[in-house]
């Protein structure tokens, strides 16, 4: 099997704590966050093509292909190193939308590991980590692939080192869209900043979720549930919640007592992104 015949894993990712800690003149908010990945993925297929052309093979339902965020990738890897290639992209989609786990962004973080690697165009992480960031804020982290504590915009990042763990994680049926919440006058945009060597799990909350609670109460009502079982905590800007596990039978004990029309999943907590790690050995 050659790089173009494989499938390559955008894996979600959680937010272990989320604070907004100030804004920037540009009317950017400025954040503090653990990232941590998880093993749900969407995948990514390649097929070269021979007339220069970026199709998606698979679009979204309301979503023109030009703007979905794997198109948008390819085309930005292409303008910034001058490859003229062609590809179609096949994504299999398994995270949810609008959805807090950072799908589209991991996706896009893919398209540009892969192409990276199948059109050998030779950037090194930090400059695809450049590339992403135009198209997402999310989007650094996933090519960046350990898990971090992030500042910034949620670019800059210094390795976290985290216990094992299991996650429930709950999909309530909204889409929450993340530009609403960072709009909201409810927004809480003073949390003291604290340095990546003060934070350990446990440590912190989630500003967003209050706002999000608020506008979408089945967010409220899933986080309500999933307290019964710990520090349960919105992942993003929601809407998807989940709950901490020490092992996997526990969690799965919590998932098979959910009340009817209640959806969700348990994954496995990520030291590193898949693609990481093959990069590593």
């Amino acid at each position: 099997m050659t790089d173009w015949d494989r499938d390559w894993p955008a894996p979600a990712k959680i937010n272990l704590f989320l604070h907004v800690v100030g804004r920037r003149a540009d009317g950017y908010h400025l954040l503090q966050t653990v990232f941590r990945f998880i093993d749900l993925a969407d995948s990514l297929r390649c097929e070269p093509r021979v007339d220069g052309r970026i199709v998606l093979a698979t679009p979204l339902p309301g979503v023109p292909p030009e703007t979905d965020l794997v198109v948008r990738a390819a085309q930005a890897l292409r303008d910034a190193t001058g490859c003229a290639e062609g590809v179609t992209l096949h994504l299999s989609k398994r995270l949810p939308m609008g959805g807090g786990l950072g799908g589209g962004s991991s996706d896009a973080a893919t398209t540009l590991l892969a192409l990276n690697r199948l059109w050998r165009t030779g950037l090194d992480s930090i400059a695809l980590q450049g590339i992403g960031l135009a198209l997402g804020a999310d989007v650094p982290i996933f090519i960046h692939g350990r898990s971090a504590f992030a500042e910034g915009v949620g670019e800059r990042f210094a390795d976290a080192d985290l216990p094992p763990a299991w996650y429930l994680v709950l999909v309530p049926p909204v889409g929450v869209p993340t530009a609403e919440i960072f709009r909201s006058a409810q927004l809480r945009r003073d949390t003291p900043a604290i340095t990546a060597g003060e934070w350990r799990p446990g440590v912190g909350h989630n500003d967003l979720e209050p706002v999000a609670c608020s506008l979408y109460p089945e967010v409220a009502r899933h986080l309500d549930w999933l307290r019964a079982y710990g520090d349960a905590r919105m992942s993003g800007s929601g809407s998807c919640c989940f709950v901490e596990f020490a092992d996997e039978a526990a969690a799965r004990k919590a998932h098979a007592s959910l009340p009817a029309g209640m959806r969700g999943f348990v994954a496995k907590g990520l030291d590193r992104h898949p693609l990481c790690l093959e990069s590593a050995t």
